[in-house]
């Protein structure tokens, strides 16, 4: 599989690690990850934001190698935030987890599901 980012010469600049499209060619399987919540396998919902982003992270990757998947699969990203107050932190959470890997990227700020979820995470992936 071939994964090219784009990013358009004439479009705005992507700013904070992401890329504006990714293109995807020779790929045999797509994979799309139902918005993962911030809980664990054990049933414990973490404190504060960082925590919960990284469990709902967590919880991606579980799902990409159930799929013999990893992050370098990952080809689009929505992240659903709580509140505003949340989006730098999401920013660093998702930049320690990434790295380098720039996927599709949008973050949405809404109401989610259960009040104590502070972010929910959905995902697709190619290989």
């Amino acid at each position: 599989m071939i994964r090219n980012p784009i990013n358009a010469p004439d479009g705005p600049a992507a700013a904070g690690g992401y890329s504006q499209a990714v293109a995807v060619a020779g790929a045999s399987r797509l994979l799309f990850i139902s918005g993962q919540i911030p809980v664990g396998a054990d049933g414990v919902l973490p404190r504060t934001f960082a925590d919960q982003c990284r469990m709902a992270w967590t919880n991606i990757e579980a799902q990409l190698r159930a799929a013999d998947m990893t992050l370098d699969n990952l080809v689009k990203v929505t992240t659903f935030l709580s509140d505003r107050k949340y989006a730098l932190e999401n920013r660093e959470v998702r930049a320690d987890v990434l790295g380098a890997l720039a996927p599709a990227l949008t973050v949405v700020i809404t109401g989610i599901f259960d009040e104590a979820w502070l972010v929910e995470i959905e995902a697709i992936a190619a290989a």
